[in-house]
């Protein structure tokens, strides 16, 4: 099977089964979402939109959000990973955001990644997220998953190089799709232990599965 043949199998399977792939992160507008993935970092999408609403209600803006003290903000996220550093991320950002681009949050991903907080996968996944952008944001389910379907070689070691293999390969159309597609099937199939590869839809064409088969003869 050629790469070309591999991604065409892939991204039919997802569209008949995933057609409108959409973030789990619950929010309203585009501050909501950006305050949703910055805390979103090594925690999982649950616990954020746990914590979420009651920082919305306290500070329902950028404006609101850039005024905050650590001491106000910090026992509203106490529950999530890294509450000191993400504390003060999202205040310093809702402070860039309004005095260096009147308010509004930027939709370019050079842009985004000049806020604290926001690094290439966070302004990957804002951009693709609210504009559809053509952005492929890479966490560890994209990592795992592109590399077992045999989507991205084995040898490509860091985001960045996965995120450029699968931009080369799927249409500019369909990324910002991908980038879901991937992470819930890394999410709920393709889990990094115990993936559950029995009732997976993509056996036919990926490497790990095939690799499996062999090992157990």
């Amino acid at each position: 099977m050629t790469k070309k043949e591999r991604y065409q199998f892939v991204i039919r399977y997802f569209q008949e089964h995933m057609p409108n792939p959409e973030t789990e992160l619950v929010y309203d507008n585009p501050y909501q979402l950006l305050v949703a993935v910055i805390l979103s970092a090594q925690c999982t999408d649950k616990r954020v939109n746990m914590t979420t609403p009651l920082i919305f209600e306290k500070y329902p803006d950028l404006s609101s959000l850039s005024k905050a003290t650590f001491d106000e903000l910090f026992p509203l996220i106490r529950s999530i990973s890294y509450p000191n550093n993400k504390t003060k991320h999202l205040i310093g950002m809702a402070q860039k955001v309004m005095q260096d681009y009147d308010g509004t949050i930027p939709m370019t991903v050079k842009e985004l990644v000049t806020l604290p907080g926001v690094g290439r996968k966070t302004a990957n996944v804002i951009t693709s997220v609210v504009e559809q952008q053509p952005n492929m944001a890479v966490d560890t389910h994209v990592f795992r998953v592109s590399k077992r379907l045999g989507l991205v070689p084995q040898k490509l070691t860091t985001p960045l190089a996965v995120e450029k293999e699968l931009i080369r390969n799927i249409a500019p159309a369909l990324i910002h799709k991908a980038h879901h597609w991937l992470i819930l099937h890394g999410r709920y199939t393709c889990l990094a232990r115990n993936p559950k590869c029995r009732e997976c839809g993509l056996q036919q064409v990926c490497i790990y599965f095939h690799q499996l088969l062999k090992q157990n003869g």
